[in-house]
């Protein structure tokens, strides 16, 4: 999948969300460890968001496609942004999925909340 399109299905999961009231905290928060695609806030928690762009027809679901090894990148990432925020320090994390079904334009999403713990 190109960047550009991961960025437009970024942006797609960001709306939804907002529209769901949460707020934007960060995107593509990128470091060393690796990248974040959205960082949120939902009444004082922290939800760490992975989005998954699919085609209709993928063989493997968006949950399925994140495996161990994402997982540990996600978390890893997510205590090195949490450390750079010292206000978000007591904030409880949560770690939610948005998974992106591109059919003939039509973009159907599935927002799992708690899809994995740390």
């Amino acid at each position: 999948m190109s960047r550009s399109r991961g960025r437009a299905g970024e942006r797609l999961a960001e709306a939804f969300l907002t529209a769901r009231g949460l707020a934007l905290v960060a995107r593509n928060y990128t470091c060393r460890m690796g990248e974040l695609d959205l960082v949120m806030e939902d009444h004082g928690v922290i939800v760490v968001v992975e989005v998954r762009l699919r085609r209709a027809g993928s063989i493997c679901s968006p949950m399925e496609s994140v495996d161990q090894r994402k997982v540990r990148r996600i978390v890893m990432a997510t205590r090195k942004f949490l450390a750079s925020r010292p206000e978000l320090d007591d904030s409880a994390v949560r770690f939610d999925l948005v998974a992106i079904c591109a059919a003939d334009g039509d973009n159907s999403m599935e927002w799992i909340r708690d899809a994995f713990r740390a």
